[in-house]
């Protein structure tokens, strides 16, 4: 049997280290709240898994193993703010990721938990070392057999360096021609997109040398379908999690500059509040 962690159900998956604010008012997200503020604050405890439903499917009206991806992130709570309503205002930062083993649907009573629970296993990261070696023919373009194990880690290194270059220019591209898309209209639009611009610059500076929180910086606020982010939180390996999103935002800026759309209003970058 895996660990069981209570689930919060949303439109789109969390991501490890990035941070997710919620409103809480359904009754049985307000008892997981409550349940969750009753254990000790430094035990590690006070967590829920995030898992992102299925387009089109309501959890409550197929079964929760069918509406909910396999694969989700535990998001940590940082801040409570308790409503005069009785719900709650939180700021949550991702944590573990985590495979879905089986879906335990809450019950009327009390000890039964009103919220859905899963039993979960734990999803570790390749890198360093493990990520060289399972890659290394790709990084090298030939069986890698034989050669120093150094000297496979230093090659798969810099070519992780050169990913993670090449990702961080093409998502300044892509907030770029996201943002270009705003000016023209309204003076308030165009500043918002100077603004965003701006503050997706600052995001990347601050991710500068850490290629797996690129990954996930890149994974939470590009403007990609549940089907994409889904697979990006599934990979394991932060190469292969970057050259898929350098594909992805190849894609998406064509249809930027191609078409002239965006699929949503560049504020979405800011990550709005979650409504459960």
């Amino acid at each position: 049997m895996g660990d069981l962690v209570p689930l919060f159900p949303l439109g789109s998956p969390l991501f490890p280290g990035i941070v997710l604010p919620l409103q809480v008012f359904e009754p049985r997200y307000r008892a997981l709240v409550r349940d969750l503020l009753a254990l000790p604050e430094d035990g590690g405890g006070r967590r829920f898994g995030v898992v992102a439903i299925r387009q089109g499917w309501e959890v409550e009206r197929v079964a929760p193993a069918e509406a909910l991806y396999d694969v989700g992130c535990t998001a940590e709570l940082q801040v409570v703010r308790p409503q005069p309503d009785g719900g709650f205002r939180l700021v949550t930062v991702g944590g573990d990721r985590f495979r879905l083993l089986d879906v335990v649907v809450g019950g009327e009573d009390e000890e039964d938990k009103p919220y859905l629970q899963a039993e979960v296993e734990w999803l570790t990261d390749e890198e360093a070392a493990e990520e060289a070696a399972g890659d290394q023919e790709q990084v090298l373009g030939s069986p890698a057999a034989g050669l120093d194990e150094g000297l496979v880690r230093e090659v798969a290194s810099g070519s992780l360096g050169v990913l993670e270059r090449g990702v961080g220019g093409l998502f300044t591209r892509y907030v770029a021609a996201v943002a270009a898309l705003q000016t023209g209209r309204e003076e308030t639009a165009a500043a918002g997109a100077a603004e965003e611009l701006a503050g997706a610059e600052a995001l990347l500076e601050a991710v500068a040398g850490d290629p797996r929180a690129l990954s996930w910086l890149v994974a939470s606020a590009a403007l990609l379908t549940t089907e994409d982010r889904q697979a990006l939180l599934a990979e394991s390996a932060t190469r292969r999690r970057l050259a898929a999103e350098a594909r992805l935002l190849r894609r998406e800026l064509t249809l930027l500059e191609t078409v002239g759309a965006v699929p949503a209003p560049l504020h979405q970058f800011a990550g709005p509040l979650g409504l459960n």
